[in-house]
């Protein structure tokens, strides 16, 4: 028996259109793409519903609040399918992918994120081999993850990152190998891929204040980061610091902003702002001054990963210890140990 597949389409370039003022998110899409599957070879593929959004996203617009809407989508109809496609956006996806991944832990099907680069509509695109690839694994391929398939690599959601603004191979997982690699044939690495779960899904309501990102820079003044730490909501703070995790410690007021804030009950995480490798807290001595503030290294988690874990991991109502201890343990295969 074919397998069912629920597409869910949440806006983002693949079903836009053209106007006055750029590319657009327009409804209609499963019409558009039923009548570009005309001719192809339906016998390969799964059968498939799709399901739009009444309000379409331009993903540079999403919130944390549309995460709990797709994700709820996904729970609502999880019975239903044997697998998932998500369309989305390119620019905020990987986000998206890495809120899934720790929303849906436990996992026994696919779900699958893919866009595009240039829209469906056009003669030219991506949209639709990116699209029928996703759907043909979401049917019939043993990935229980959250996924995200683009031009030709399968790759762990909670890794990926947007590389390239323009080119088709815009995603790539800097620190992680790809889960699979599309040619003439689909081949899965399937020692890379996480178990098959028993689903334990929560997919809660989130404060879009509660987590904030400083990405240092030479000369940073200490009073940019009292002034984002004085939130009163905030529960979080990504900071992007240099190399395997080093701070400017010679900025007292940077420090003492830092010390405050850890006062207060903020769980401070550091990142690396370099693309590969992973934060070594403490191989410097600057770094090692994080130590002591009791800052939690960020291994090699992306800024992606580590900002919707962060932001999870409050919405559970974890208090302050509890966060820093999840975050220095991989839940689902999103850093290393």
């Amino acid at each position: 028996m074919k397998s069912n597949v629920l597409i869910i389409h949440t806006g983002g370039t693949i079903g836009m259109h053209p106007s006055d003022q750029g590319y657009v998110p327009v409804p209609g899409f499963e019409a558009l793409l039923r009548e570009r599957l005309i001719g192809q070879a339906h016998q390969n593929l799964p059968r498939f519903d799709l399901l739009e959004f009444e309000k379409l996203i331009d993903s540079s617009n999403i919130q944390p609040s549309d995460w709990t809407r797709i994700g709820r989508t996904l729970v609502d109809k999880y019975a239903q399918y044997d697998g998932f496609v998500v369309l989305h956006g390119t620019d905020t996806m990987a986000y998206t992918a890495a809120m899934l991944s720790f929303m849906l832990q436990g996992l026994d099907k696919p779900v699958i994120l893919t866009g595009s680069q240039i829209p469906l509509i056009e003669p030219r695109n991506d949209a639709l081999d990116n699209l029928v690839t996703a759907l043909i694994i979401a049917g019939n391929y043993p990935v229980p993850e959250v996924s995200l398939y683009f031009n030709g690599r399968l790759l762990r959601g909670n890794r990926a990152c947007k590389l390239r603004a323009t080119g088709f191979d815009a995603f790539d997982t800097p620190n992680c190998p790809w889960l699979g690699q599309v040619g003439i044939h689909i081949e899965l690495q399937e020692h890379l891929l996480l178990e098959r779960g028993t689903p334990q899904f929560l997919v809660p309501d989130f404060d879009p204040q509660a987590v904030s990102l400083l990405h240092l820079y030479p000369g940073i003044p200490g009073a940019l980061a009292a002034q984002l730490l004085q939130n009163p909501a905030l529960k979080g703070l990504l900071l992007r610091s240099y190399g395997v995790g080093n701070p400017p410690d010679g900025n007292r007021e940077l420090m003492d902003a830092l010390i405050d804030a850890e006062h207060r009950g903020v769980v401070v995480v550091n990142l690396t702002q370099c693309l590969q490798g992973k934060v070594s807290q403490g191989a410097y001595a600057t770094g090692a001054t994080l130590n002591r503030l009791g800052v939690v290294p960020g291994s090699d988690l992306t800024v992606e990963a580590a900002f919707t874990k962060l932001h999870f991991l409050i919405a559970r109502g974890l208090n302050a210890d509890q966060i820093r201890e999840q975050m220095q343990v991989s839940i689902c295969g999103e850093q290393s140990s």
